[in-house]
């Protein structure tokens, strides 16, 4: 396990770049081969304004990733942090346990956040405006909410006291995890079903893509389902239901935009509208 760890701590951006692409390439190709729905789109034109943001937030996260290696180096040398002041474990458990806690401080909270805090809403809102969710839409987030996020993402690393090797892993997981979860593909209903109880699923993440509340704010996970139903933000809806979008926000060619895109945090706030379950 010690060996696994040193990998992540120097992985190089080649391999964290292949893991991009790759997972991507994959996650492509299946959802033309078991797709969830039959859009009638130019999936590649539909990727174009989806690719311009996966750009920037990589840009952004690989300008700023030297804050987030300082602060792993931190409270190492410290000793700060919720995984150093355990008494010792085994490597596989301290392991997981720092991808577990990452994930919520890195992905939970702050997308939990986001959909309670009008102001972050508006900036997250680029993510949630895409009417044909497929796995490029993974990293469809405005360059701000690439920011909020890595910000959240370096508190969790001191709170939870995370080498640099937990915090690579962590976002080499979340990138094909995200990936996974976004795309238009369609398991069989157990399979699913099974998997939501420990891993977010496709069926469980795609609710949470929903049109309209209370679904929109629900099933905040990335990687672990368990943080949606230990804090009781779990909720299940019907595949077939499914719309994609914002009710409040129903433009689909404003929606697939670049420049729109870019304006949607500084528009006038709409409140959205809350419907019957």
């Amino acid at each position: 396990m010690e060996t696994f760890l040193n990998y992540f701590e120097t992985i190089p951006s080649s391999h964290r770049s292949l893991i991009l692409v790759g997972g991507l390439t994959f996650f492509w190709l299946l959802e033309g081969a078991v797709p969830l729905f039959k859009f009638n789109y130019k999936k590649w034109q539909h990727a174009i304004p989806n690719m311009f943001f996966t750009i920037t937030t990589i840009i952004i996260n690989f300008a700023l990733a030297f804050l987030l290696l300082k602060s792993a180096d931190w409270v190492m040398a410290n000793n700060f942090g919720i995984l150093n002041w355990l008494p010792q474990i085994p490597m596989w458990l301290y392991i997981v346990l720092g991808v577990f806690l990452m994930d919520f401080f890195g992905a939970y909270f702050p997308h939990y956040l986001e959909h309670k805090t009008p102001v972050l809403w508006m900036v997250h809102l680029v993510h949630h405006s895409d009417h044909k969710v497929d796995t490029t839409t993974a990293n469809r987030h405005h360059p701000l909410e690439s920011v909020i996020r890595f910000i959240f993402t370096l508190v969790g690393v001191v709170i939870i006291g995370a080498p640099i090797g937990i915090v690579m892993l962590y976002q080499s997981m979340s990138l094909i995890a995200t990936q996974f979860t976004h795309a238009n593909i369609k398991l069989p209903r157990r399979v699913d079903v099974i998997l939501s109880y420990v891993l977010v699923s496709p069926d469980m993440h795609k609710v949470h893509h929903h049109y309209k509340l209370p679904y929109t704010d629900s099933n905040y996970g990335n990687i672990f389902s368990v943080w949606d139903r230990l804090l009781g933000t779990y909720m299940e809806l019907d595949r077939d239901q499914l719309i994609y979008g914002v009710d409040v926000f129903p433009d689909e060619k404003e929606n697939s935009n670049i420049k729109n895109l870019l304006k949607q945090p500084f528009q006038k706030y709409r409140k959205p509208t809350i419907t019957n379950q």
